[in-house]
């Protein structure tokens, strides 16, 4: 198991045992014949609500996604618009918590965002024991030094 893609399933099953699940978006009962590459563009400039078309508290919640926000599909867009919406709700720590994860993901590269999206549906399906022995395994690395963590990366992430 690459340490960082694990790193980085355990940082979001976190979230999704900390917050439920937001899925705003409808449930589709068949599927969609696949998109080709140019409607897909046309789609994801076409997603609603645009950067301008949010709420001033919702441009402040969601600050840390505003470089990226014109590219994310429209399901996406409903999810986050989903966090803003608990946001107001939640505790100060809550809120923190919101915007260092909303910062670390916003930093990922897309197949960064990809790989962990798929390593989270990996997880959520996993055995009650194999999420436990997940949880674990985080809660171990959680209390090594900074320098132990590192020396845990793949080579190539390492710091030089």
């Amino acid at each position: 198991m690459r340490l960082a893609g694990f790193l980085m399933a355990i940082f979001l099953m976190g979230s999704a045992y900390a917050e439920p699940p937001v899925d705003v978006a409808p449930k589709v009962a068949a599927k969609k014949p696949a998109a080709k590459p140019a409607a897909k563009a046309a789609k994801a400039k076409a997603a609603r609500p645009a950067w301008a078309e949010l709420t001033a508290e919702q441009q402040k919640i969601l600050a840390p996604l505003k470089a990226d926000w014109e590219s994310l599909e429209t399901e996406r867009r409903r999810k986050w618009l989903g966090v803003a919406k608990r946001y107001p709700e939640m505790t100060e720590q809550g809120q923190e918590r919101v915007q260092r994860r909303m910062q670390r993901w916003a930093a990922l590269s897309p197949e960064q965002r990809r790989q962990a999206r798929e390593t989270y549906k990996q997880i959520v399906k996993a055995p009650p024991e194999q999420r436990d022995k997940l949880r674990q395994q985080w809660a171990e690395y959680q209390t090594l030094s900074p320098r132990e963590r590192e020396e845990q990366l793949p080579e190539p992430r390492r710091k030089k």
